[in-house]
């Protein structure tokens, strides 16, 4: 009973009316983002960081917390009507969603995705709740050597699993670990990279960071693909599901809910990746795989609840390790870090009115979608015909005046300008900036924890494999650095193959 006594009071932390009113307004701020086709959760979650400095630090993550995983819903919305992703994890959607919108069933493929996005999630939160103490209990033999060990196998994950081209996601991570550098060394004191300007003596902030690159990055880029969305929604009608469409896609939800979990907790994992895998998945599985991409229900219902499943259990990594797995738990870490709070094993055990909080909370959010995400489907069509002339210059206000209001300070205002050409750029040429700012992240523990390792192995690095943790993590990292090269190589030699019999015959 002691045991569950830190759970139920969890309950109580998440019952407080505040608490739930945030997690409500963060639901609903994450459906409207996820309904905003290119403006994505980490670009909100980014632009109103500055806003959680003035709220308690549960209530800020609870809120945060509904943005990221009400998002994943918003974004199936756009997807199914209109052919336009609201959100990466959604793309898939748009295969099946949108031909069962032409066939009349827009309402079913909606209902489907509540409905998988629902128990999705409840299955990620439950195993979030039984897993996180067990993976902290389990982090707290972590010392320097392996939080360095994790941290650069992280970083590589991020940069190998990401979306695009490999070699790009890695010259990202490379300039978010540069980025990590400048500043006074912690160690020495010695300024680094700072030109003299007293303004990047401690380093650069998070915040702008974030902000440029994702809120006024991301806005850019976003402008003149939001001048191509004024197309007319289809109807949405008979939206919940039958019998039939529940018994067809039984199997899909209940596959998609253990496959994104695990991806969810990988670093790089996450929602996109979870959603695609669970669509290669149900057309693998199919008797007749030429039904996907006609309206096959499965194909909505498979990537939907995997994608809700996965962005519960990324909280897995970020919470008990003070690992972030995507992006958007880059910007969590931030806001955590923002309140005082550290995450890593110690959090269950220091902070547990926020965990158990927030970890709760998602049982509340998961409902509030469930209730709301039918109701509202109709106001959020109409929001899609607000012009972007009016809606892009008001986000990019906003995005500057929290940038001011962080420390009062003008040259954080310039650097969000310059991240956000950054990220304009990167964008435009192909680069993801989730790498970059993971990188970023993670360079401060990587490096703290490195050199505290050679200290403690007189400079040996031998030293790291005497440890049994930071020996496997760093063979994992050796076996992912391996693994393209490897399959890269096979690719050759097989295209090779039919040209060598060729000449033989």
């Amino acid at each position: 009973m002691d045991s569950l006594q830190p759970v139920l009071d969890g309950f109580g932390v998440v019952l407080d009316p505040t608490n739930l009113l945030y997690c409500l307004i963060g639901v609903v701020i994450g459906m409207l983002i996820g309904v905003l086709p290119g403006l994505g959760p980490a670009a909100t979650i980014a632009i109103l960081l500055p806003l959680t400095y003035g709220i308690e630090p549960v209530t800020a993550i609870i809120m945060l917390a509904g943005i990221f995983y009400g998002a994943q819903y918003g974004g199936t919305i756009t997807s199914v009507l209109l052919r336009l992703p609201g959100e990466a994890s959604s793309v898939v959607t748009v295969f099946d969603g949108y031909m069962m919108a032409k066939q009349g069933r827009a309402g079913t493929a909606l209902g489907i995705a509540a409905v998988g996005s629902f128990i999705g999630g409840t299955v990620a939160i439950v195993g979030l709740t039984f897993l996180a103490p067990l993976v902290a209990g389990f982090a707290l033999d972590f010392g320097p050597a392996e939080y360095a060990a994790l941290a650069l196998l992280g970083i590589l994950l991020v940069a190998t699993i990401s979306n695009g081209a490999r070699i790009k996601a890695l010259i990202a991570a490379a300039v978010g670990l540069l980025l990590a550098t400048v500043g006074r060394d912690v160690f020495t004191g010695a300024e680094r990279f700072t030109f003299g300007n007293l303004s990047l003596a401690d380093g650069i902030d998070f915040v702008p960071v974030a902000m440029g690159l994702f809120g006024l990055g991301e806005i850019l880029y976003n402008l003149e693909e939001r001048h191509r969305a004024a197309k007319a929604p289809s109807k949405v009608t008979n939206v919940w599901p039958s019998r039939k469409d529940l018994r067809e896609s039984r199997g899909a939800i209940g596959r998609g809910s253990v496959l994104g979990f695990f991806l969810g907790i990988l670093p790089g994992g996450g929602a996109t990746i979870s959603s695609m895998a669970a669509y290669a998945m149900e057309k693998k599985r199919a008797k007749d795989p030429s039904r996907f991409g006609k309206g096959a229900i499965e194909g909505v219902a498979g990537p939907e609840t995997a994608n809700n499943a996965a962005a519960t259990s990324s909280f897995i990594p970020l919470l008990t390790l003070g690992i972030p797995a995507n992006a958007t738990m880059a910007l969590m870490f931030g806001a955590l870090l923002i309140q005082g709070v550290t995450p890593g094993p110690q959090l269950v055990e220091q902070h547990p009115d926020l965990f158990w909080g927030v970890v709760n909370s998602m049982y509340i959010g998961n409902i509030l979608l469930l209730i709301m995400s039918i109701p509202l489907i109709g106001i959020f069509v109409r929001i899609l015909r607000v012009r972007a002339a009016i809606l892009a210059p008001v986000t990019v206000l906003i995005t500057m005046l929290g940038a001011y209001t962080i420390n009062n300070s003008m040259f954080d205002v310039v650097l969000v300008v310059f991240f956000g050409a950054v990220g304009y750029l990167m964008k435009k040429t192909g680069f993801e900036p989730g790498p970059l700012v993971l990188a970023f992240v993670l360079g401060s523990l990587l490096e703290a924890s490195l050199r505290r390792s050679l200290l403690v192995f007189e400079g040996d690095l031998t030293g790291f494999l005497t440890r049994p943790i930071s020996a496997t993590l760093l063979v994992l990292f050796v076996i992912v650095a391996v693994m393209p090269l490897v399959q890269s190589a096979l690719r050759r030699r097989k295209a090779a193959a039919p040209i060598v019999e060729k000449e033989n015959a």
